[in-house]
């Protein structure tokens, strides 16, 4: 009898623990969740279970090694959020697969994504006809986001960023045929000089967005 309160006692703790850890880890909706997430979550969850069935082993051996885990998902976080290139080195990098009513082909073999996910994904949206979409963006989350055509809301373009936390995205400039010092001047002529100030610039359909950092602000 003793063992069967001991396991329901742990059980209690560690559900408690559990929601605390995912609760410091940060709000994110299950489809949305990053590959380190994935892990350190299924982690966490075998150690539960590892801990409830050795009931006689000290709880302390379980409880560190998931505060370890915690420490290292939002470290992991944290440094995502000051530099995109690990940011792109953890999560990846969102892919075009159709662009313009064209499927990319090469991409989609890139991520082993086959016609049959595809037509899955646009089925799920809705969409019977591939010949309806205008842009279909596979997510670092695996979610598929389409834009149809004839929605002069959605259709035509899609954001590229052209700066990102005060950086200069070449990779955005080459995607929308610009130059960086083209991007200078149209910047400095709207009275946006201050290049590294920005938090998040794109052009697109002929307009800027730009947006400053927080600090810069206020």
């Amino acid at each position: 009898m003793n063992d069967y309160l001991i396991i329901i006692l742990r059980t209690i703790l560690l559900y408690g623990v559990i929601l605390i850890i995912f609760r410091l880890a940060g709000k994110r909706e299950i489809g949305e969740l990053s590959v380190l997430d994935l892990v350190v979550f299924i982690m966490i969850g075998e150690m539960a279970v590892v801990a409830i069935e050795q009931h006689k082993d000290p709880i302390m051996h379980t409880i560190v090694p998931m505060s370890v885990l915690l420490i290292i998902q939002v470290g992991m976080a944290f440094f995502s959020l000051k530099s995109r290139k690990f940011r792109h080195i953890i999560d990846g990098k969102a892919t075009v697969l159709i662009e313009r009513g064209n499927i990319n082909e090469r991409e989609m073999k890139k991520h082993r994504y086959n016609f049959d996910d595809l037509l899955m994904q646009l089925r799920q949206k809705d969409i019977s006809n591939i010949a309806d979409v205008e842009f279909a963006i596979l997510e670092t989350s695996g979610e598929l986001s389409v834009f149809k055509k004839g929605n002069k809301k959605k259709a035509g373009s899609v954001t590229i960023p052209l700066i990102v936390d005060g950086k200069i995205q070449q990779e955005g400039l080459k995607e929308s045929n610009k130059s960086e010092q083209w991007l200078r001047r149209e910047l400095k002529t709207r009275g946006h000089k201050d290049i590294e100030n920005i938090s998040f610039c794109s052009f697109q359909d002929g307009n800027f967005f730009v947006d400053y950092i927080d600090e810069k602000k206020k």
